[in-house]
């Protein structure tokens, strides 16, 4: 009874909140024992990058393809799975069984007007329920859907992987980067899918607060005078701006503001459909229609957009678009820019209103650092000068690697790897959005204001509303707007058993608690006459449930046997492949051999070639027999005639 809450007769309290100076998160440990090496991941919407930290050096591991950012794609066959480099080259050719962008999936509801509006640019399909978002392919002869955690945890797998072949040994933790302004489901989905690809998790850090770390380091580690740093990042697919000041190794979060549906993706979707209705005024097709074009023409759309970086003008052409028809258009810079222009303009109202959170002036930002590939596009630059009256822009760092460095320092330091250029350094950090309850009316009663420090403990008291009320409905919701109905659900906290007394009387005692990781914990209490119950719940809401996360760590562990097993099996397959064309090749330079043994030996690795091409699908152990018999032949004859050359030579 009586969802609403009143404060009453009840006295409001302000319990161990947190500094307001000094350090808040200390990164380094009290332990000093190092343990195994620990990863740095920026796990990015369009591409994900790896680092680690050693003898106070960060090294950004290169794949297999010797780039240093992987592909946040994944791609799904009959046969296996690709991750990366191999499934973004599937994105073109199967659209439909290529999922890529998971993170602006993970963590949200199947409702949310940001997932319902995106849904349609996707050439896979996106589901769901009431509540929950899956993407659903088809995956080894039947119907697959997943969890955009599961997504993502095979791009950090991937990366695991990569860091593993790197290092030699290995590779069970991980810092995470997270936008700043992820909310508490997105970075509980983010922890799920760390767990799911088999790596604990030391913490997750906001990217901006990561890249400062690693700007600071570069730069100036020991600087004395205080220095206020903007960091403006702007990836693929998020947008954070973030105000720190450093001093001493102390980095400190003064304010943040972010949008995590604004990238590089929405700058390529704008180019994209631009030239969708160039190709109808021309051709009178609407491309449209297949996702394979849709595919391929993005695609150019995006090489295009990197090429208007550094040029004027940029030609896109696609051969047999739709059709059979032919597609060549030139794109101008002020082009691309005209069709962008207000998102553009929205990135710098983050600027302004970041500036205003902190309470500090454009003339007090010492350095303006730039991080994202989008940060490339002189518009942005432009916009980004130009607000702060022609500040020169602070290129020195990699702006696609700065994040991961940031997180491999991190990493380092809460594994007890201490260095000289890392000792004394804090993080202090702040929590992205106002938290609160609802109370009469639908007021939203802020119990944690945006900006505030973390990790932090707030504490009211409220009361009920009607008389004999036996249980209390806490709504507990995240916005900056005075009423609920404008701000966003979290979730419910039921306090039931309440003792019937009149309105105002009993004193609830609402908690909320924020850890370093910004994940939220609210608790609830009735404090009455010598009687006291207590409910704590930590908010669940984008989270798998445990039925789930152990179906599907279960389901993964099946999946990285069965692809071992292919593995092993695509390595036979290779091996007998392999030593069929050097038998091929030995018989055909072979000068001791009689045309006899030439042609025997010739004709069983053309047989063993047909044999390859019909059984593509044979398991391991036939291409092993297959092989074994085939050398067993082959050496023999060679052997054999090689022994005859040598004895008539020597009689």
């Amino acid at each position: 009874m009586g969802a609403d809450l009143s404060h009453g007769n009840a006295e409001n309290l302000c319990v161990g909140p947190a500094p307001q100076s000094g350090p808040r998160i200390r990164t380094t440990p009290a332990r000093t024992r190092p343990k195994g090496p620990a990863v740095g991941i920026d796990l990015g919407t369009t591409y994900s990058c790896v680092a680690v930290c050693q003898k106070g050096r960060v090294d950004v591991i290169a794949n297999n393809y010797g780039s240093r950012t992987t592909p946040s794609c994944v791609a799904f066959t009959d046969r296996e799975r690709l991750v990366g480099e191999a499934a973004e080259m599937q994105r073109v050719l199967h659209p439909e069984n290529t999922v890529f962008g998971a993170k602006r999936l993970i963590g949200r509801r199947y409702d949310d007007p940001a997932v319902q509006s995106s849904r349609n640019h996707w050439p896979f399909q996106v589901v769901g329920g009431e509540e929950r978002v899956q993407v659903k392919v088809s995956y080894r002869g039947g119907e697959k859907a997943f969890y955009p955690e599961e997504i993502s945890a095979m791009v950090l797998s991937r990366l695991k992987q990569v860091a593993e072949a790197y290092l030699g040994r290995p590779v069970s933790q991980a810092v995470i980067t997270v936008p700043a302004y992820f909310n508490d489901a997105q970075r509980q989905a983010t922890i799920d899918a760390a767990a799911i690809a088999g790596l604990k998790l030391l913490c997750l850090i906001n990217e901006p607060s990561a890249a400062a770390i690693a700007y600071g380091l570069n730069v100036g580690p020991h600087w004395k005078a205080k220095r206020n740093i903007l960091i403006f990042d702007l990836g693929g697919g998020t947008l954070d701006v973030s105000v720190l000041s450093i001093q001493n190794g102390v980095f400190d979060v003064m304010a943040i503001s972010g949008d995590t549906q604004l990238g590089g993706e929405d700058f390529d979707q704008r180019l994209l459909n631009h030239l969708v209705l160039e190709f109808k005024k021309k051709h009178s097709e609407d491309i449209s229609q297949s996702h394979k074009a849709m595919q391929r023409l993005k695609a150019a759309c995006e090489k295009a957009k990197r090429a208007l970086s550094s040029n004027v003008r940029a030609t896109i052409s696609v051969d047999s678009l739709y059709n059979g028809v032919d597609f060549c258009i030139t794109i101008t810079r002020a082009c691309f820019e005209d069709l962008c222009a207000d998102l553009f303009q929205t990135t710098m109202e983050h600027v302004g209103r970041v500036l205003e959170d902190a309470g500090i002036k454009k003339t007090q930002v010492h350095d303006i650092v730039l991080v994202g590939g989008s940060t490339r596009i002189p518009m942005i630059q432009n916009l980004l000068s130009k607000f702060f009256e022609g500040k020169e822009l602070n290129k020195s760092i990699n702006p696609e690697e700065v994040v991961a460095h940031g997180a491999a320092v991190q990493a380092a330091i809460l594994t007890g790897h201490r260095y000289q250029n890392l000792e004394n350094l804090l993080l202090l950090d702040v929590t992205p959005v106002s938290l609160g309850l609802e109370t009469v009316g639908g007021v939203m009663d802020v119990l944690v204001k945006r900006n505030s420090p973390i990790p932090t403990k707030e504490t009211r008291n409220f009361s009920t509303t009607e008389d004999n009320q036996t249980s209390l409905f806490l709504q507990v919701y995240e916005g900056e707007r005075t009423l609920t109905k404008h701000n966003r659900l979290l979730g419910t906290v039921t306090l039931s058993g309440l003792q019937p007394s009149p309105r105002c009387v009993p004193v609830i005692v609402v908690t909320f608690a924020i850890n370093h990781n910004n994940i939220l914990t609210v608790s609830a209490m009735e404090r009455n006459t010598g009687n006291s119950k207590q409910l704590v719940i930590t908010d669940t809401r984008g989270r798998l449930d445990r039925e789930e996360m152990e179906r599907i760590l279960k389901e993964e562990e099946e999946l990285r046997e069965q692809e071992k097993v292919e593995q092993e099996k695509i390595e036979a397959l290779n091996s007998l492949e392999s030593s069929t064309f050097q038998l091929k090749r030995t018989a055909e330079q072979g000068k001791s051999l009689d045309d006899r043994a030439k042609r025997r030996v010739l004709e069983m690795c053309e047989e063993t070639t047909l044999w390859l091409e019909e059984n593509q699908l044979a398991p391991k152990k036939e291409y092993e027999e297959r092989k074994r018999e085939l050398e067993d032949v082959c050496y023999s004859i060679i052997t054999h005639f090689s022994k005859e050359d040598k004895m008539e030579k020597g009689c």
